[in-house]
């Protein structure tokens, strides 16, 4: 009756009353009238949301020209904070106890409620993790149409979400909720670490490796999902992926005691690698075909399928990125997906790379060689693809805006340059380096085919992934069979035990998830 006297919705006033749910369904929300129950399973959650998961973030161009206006603070207690632009913030409380806090809200990335509340606790820990903490508390926010959907749907979400937090050792201490058009929800989560033991994005240095933790294309698949182009497999295993913790990604490299670490989320692989390169003041190479992609995703990309979310984070990196020629245009969309609780981008010195993939294979954590951390150069991020046989000169890469950028150092296409962790700034090196495996690898007593057979054992003996791929396509492009490709590794072993069958085994297995037979 209020409504009526007033002629607004006393609730919204945006909204004449009678309102359009009382004029077609008899109900008055503010009168505590709600329609009736809808099963869960009838609701499709993303199709609630104008952008899925972590691409409905602001765009990181536009955080960052907000974040530099804005006054410092000025606490000695503050180890990292806004200025450092982390994953989390550390607050030193004493001289043992820090704490380690963020928090996290985006909108349904998947159409389960149940799912996409476990989804969204794995992606908030994610942040926590990736500093080395323990997560302990949780506070929960969340924003649903509450007067039109059915209230099941918001107990289905924190029901998945505190089972996550549960195996995380996490404990819901309470939260916040708004009626909104959208539904959203996040955590605020804090976390406790040793004083000096925390791992930052800020200190990576030159000669780490880059190793990578999960599959990349989450955003693609989630967008192609809202269109009805999802390839189903593709989809179910990125899912899959984005309700893991990466509680055993950190507890083994902080174990291996990496140098840096960030995690992949909404800004994509090139935007948060930006971040890490830009606060430890070195750049990176990025091997494009090293790169875990779920199935399908590059398809989709090829086809067009390419989020919004895409044009932001490629507006944030800009000319920070180049790529040689070569690199297939859909490599440099898939580093700018936005991924929604994606893995864990480790930083480590070249001297402990293997005892990092050693640990995280002991704990069923796939990880994936991605690249090499460089002295600063003109160029922050340089995408190459290592083929065999002549140079392959950098292509000058178009940014946002449409400014390009000058070439940076990566003139490689020998199989010198996939040798991680090695630099030569003497040209008549590489160039006598270069002499020396085409002279190697000539037919002579042992004819080409051979060669490159027991060169490929060779490389699966020493696992070196980017090796082992170059290899591997050189090998089927001479006509050599997989099943002879498989033989020789074997060979190697017979010399090198578990581990060598454990990272062959790895790089077979990210073949399928980049659709390769």
């Amino acid at each position: 009756m209020r409504s009526r006297k007033l002629g607004y919705c006393i609730c919204d006033v945006k909204r004449q009353c009678p309102c359009e749910i009382f004029i077609k369904e008899d109900l008055c929300p503010c009168a505590g009238e709600r329609p009736p129950a809808i099963a869960s399973d009838q609701i499709k959650l993303t199709a609630l949301s104008s952008s899925a998961g972590c691409a409905s973030k602001i765009g990181a161009a536009d955080l960052e020209g907000l974040l530099v206006r804005l006054p410092k603070v000025d606490d000695p207690a503050v180890i990292s904070g806004l200025a450092a632009a982390d994953d989390a913030g550390v607050y030193r409380l004493n001289p043992t106890t820090t704490l380690v806090q963020t928090v996290d809200v985006f909108t349904p990335c998947v159409d389960d409620p149940y799912v996409f509340g476990k989804i969204c606790a794995a992606n908030c820990l994610s942040d926590i993790y990736a500093m080395g903490a323990v997560p302990r508390t949780a506070l929960s926010i969340l924003a649903f149409p509450s007067e039109t959907h059915d209230r099941e749907i918001m107990y289905l979400m924190l029901k998945g979400a505190m089972e996550v937090l549960s195996e995380a050792g996490c404990s819901l201490l309470g939260g916040h909720s708004i009626k909104d058009k959208e539904v959203k929800l996040g955590f605020a989560i804090t976390g406790t670490i040793d004083a000096g033991k925390v791992i930052a994005l800020e200190t990576a240095s030159a000669g780490d490796v880059l190793v990578l933790t999960k599959p990349l294309g989450v955003g693609v698949l989630t967008f192609a999902g809202q269109t009805n182009r999802a390839p189903q497999e593709g989809l179910a295993a990125a899912i899959s992926s984005m309700m893991e913790l990466n509680k055993d990604a950190s507890d083994a490299m902080v174990k291996v005691s990496v140098s840096a670490c960030t995690d992949i989320t909404g800004f994509g692989l090139f935007g948060h690698l930006l971040r890490m390169l830009r606060q430890s003041g070195v750049s990176a190479r990025i091997y494009a075909h090293a790169l875990p992609v779920f199935e399908g995703v590059l398809d989709l990309l090829r086809d067009g399928v390419i989020p919004g979310a895409n044009e932001r984070n490629s507006e944030f990196v800009g000319d920070s990125l180049v790529a040689c020629e070569g690199v297939a245009e859909e490599y440099k969309y898939l580093g700018f997906s936005a991924e929604t609780s994606g893995g864990l981008m480790i930083s480590v010195p070249q001297e402990r790379h293997q005892m990092l993939l050693d640990e995280l294979a002991a704990r069923g954590v796939r990880a994936f060689t991605i690249g090499q951390v460089l002295p600063k150069q003109e160029v922050a991020i340089e995408l190459v693809i290592t083929k065999s046989g002549g140079n392959m000169q950098l292509k000058k890469y178009q940014g946002a805006g449409g400014h390009e950028t000058g070439c940076c150092s990566c003139v490689s296409g020998s199989e010198a340059d996939v040798i991680e962790g090695v630099e030569s700034t003497v040209p008549g090196s590489m160039k006598a380096f270069g002499e020396l495996l085409a002279s190697v690898t000539a037919t002579g007593k042992v004819d080409k085919r051979t060669k490159e057979m027991i060169i490929f054992s060779l490389v699966v003996l020493q696992r070196c992934e980017p090796c082992i791929h170059m290899h591997y396509e050189k090998s089927l492009a001479m006509g050599i069979a997989k099943e002879e490709l498989d033989e020789a590794a074997w060979c190697a072993v017979l010399i090198g035990g578990a581990p060598v069958k454990m990272a062959y085994g790895k790089y077979l297995d990210s073949r399928k998830l980049e659709g390769r037979s």
